[in-house]
């Protein structure tokens, strides 16, 4: 009696019940990807291990997994959006469990963003997962071009300073859920909600600290809702997915618990020219594509 009495009180902190309620979506997203069956390389596992290492200090995975899926041609263009969102689930909530719990943060703010985040996650998912391969390409090579520069800002100094504060209300909160709707619904064209979420916080004149547990919990919050729209429209490797899975959460753990922080500036410069190459790379097959076909087309004709 006394342990139940002790869950519900504990229950009644917004941010325990917060981490509760994601718990009940972590255990809905594996049911519903219950169906995964086939087993991933050791490079998939490895991909996912490195790129979710570094996405718990801060440097995000979707940009990175692309340009490494594409490098070693492990999934085709078409389906990487759908899987990145569902392979880098299950290792996000483990991070959103681990930082919405150690860094404070005000809970309307945050709550009120992840809330924006879900519905633009799935509002976006639907549509990608439905997109042609060339479109996927298109979308894709814009974003992470868009990541690239977002990836400068942070090596330059760029970012807005931020301050203190965990948190907004009045306009500047609806600005907030505003900004992190559009974020959620590009997560499911595959650009990394992490830099842009910073960049949002600190225009906002909250503290980068903030940042954390805000995109590490819209993300957890999204990814389940998203990835089951990719799932239903089998928009996504499964191999590659599940790899992502099994090598991510051991990376998160050895960032989160033993690594905890490093300098990272070289590494982002490395991200930024391996992301705009992989960008134009894209954007080169999706229009020498376009083109060939229509070669093809006027051959016939």
């Amino acid at each position: 009696m006394n342990a139940i009495i002790g869950l519900l009180a504990g229950l009644t902190n917004p941010i325990n019940a917060l981490l509760a309620a994601l718990g009940v979506l972590t255990g809905g997203f594996v049911i519903g990807w219950s169906r995964s069956e086939s087993g991933p390389t050791a490079l998939e596992i490895f991909v996912g291990t490195i790129t979710n290492f570094f996405d718990t200090l801060g440097i995000g995975s979707f940009a990175t997994t692309t340009a490494l899926f594409r490098f070693f041609k492990l999934v085709p263009d078409r389906v990487i959006p759908g899987t990145l969102n569902v392979g880098h689930t299950l290792p996000t909530i483990a991070e959103a469990f681990i930082y919405t719990a150690v860094i404070p943060v005000d809970v309307v703010t945050l709550i009120s963003m992840v809330a924006a985040a879900m519905l633009g996650a799935w509002l976006g998912a639907g549509i990608v997962a439905k997109w042609p391969k060339r479109k996927v390409q298109i979308g894709m090579g814009a974003a992470l071009l868009a990541a690239a520069v977002f990836f400068t800002m942070r090596n330059l100094g760029l970012f807005p300073a931020g301050s203190t504060a965990i948190g907004v209300s009045g306009v500047l909160l609806l600005v907030a859920v505003a900004g992190n709707f559009f974020l959620g619904a590009l997560m499911s064209l595959g650009i990394g909600l992490y830099a842009p979420c910073m960049i949002l916080v600190s225009l906002l004149g909250m503290s980068e600290t903030t940042a954390f547990p805000i995109m590490m919990g819209s993300c957890a919050f999204l990814m389940p809702v998203g990835s089951l729209k990719f799932i239903r429209e089998k928009a996504y490797s499964i191999r590659a997915a599940v790899g992502l899975a099994i090598g991510g959460i051991p990376g998160v753990l050895v960032a989160a618990y033993i690594v905890k922080s490093m300098n990272l500036k070289t590494v982002r410069w490395l991200v930024i020219v391996v992301v705009v190459y992989t960008a134009l790379t894209m954007l080169y097959s999706a229009f020498s594509e376009r083109d060939h076909a229509a070669t093809e087309g006027g051959v016939r004709s």
